[in-house]
């Protein structure tokens, strides 16, 4: 069973750039949340369609069609079964690095994302669609996709605006 860890992503500024970390705890195997993070079957179910070539400069390529966001990238790190980075960009798009690092806890893992977004951009908006997909991996790895959660996705918006106030 996957321990739902609700809390924000911590912020950092950069010279022109945010950094979003998140943490969640899943009582599942490392192996498992890999698994999610990087088979196209299992990545359809939290995530989009889509395929990631599993090696340092291959191709990490989601469609989402709802949205109508592509993003076709490059893997930048990849250390199977703990590390996955690529850009969360298509062609001709700013840089947006997306690193996602599992430790392994025993019959748990620590699953840590960060995401980097241009000052310019809107960072709410990215942190509350992550946390939002978080909500649907951790639903996932329990064999109960749910839907992107639209109220909770604004809602962290609002509360991730407040968050970049003070920075």
């Amino acid at each position: 069973m996957s321990h739902v860890n609700e809390t924000q992503a911590s912020l950092k500024a950069g010279a022109d750039y945010f950094e979003a970390t998140f943490v969640r705890e899943i009582e599942h195997s490392q192996d498992a949340v890999w698994a999610m993070l990087t088979q196209p079957a299992k990545l359809v179910e939290w995530l989009a369609p889509g395929e990631i070539e599993l090696r340092r400069g291959g191709s990490a390529k989601l469609d989402f069609v709802d949205s109508g966001i592509i993003i076709d990238s490059v893997v930048s790190q990849f250390e199977s079964p703990r590390l996955l980075a690529y850009s969360w960009s298509g062609p001709g798009e700013p840089d947006r690095p997306v690193r996602w690092e599992i430790e392994s806890m025993g019959d748990s893992a620590r699953l840590t994302l960060t995401l980097k977004s241009p000052k310019d951009e809107d960072i709410a908006r990215s942190c509350a669609g992550w946390e939002a997909h978080l909500l649907m991996l951790m639903a996932a790895m329990e064999s109960v996709p749910i839907k992107f959660p639209f109220e909770h996705f604004m809602s962290s918006r609002e509360t991730y605006n407040q968050m970049l106030s003070s920075l």
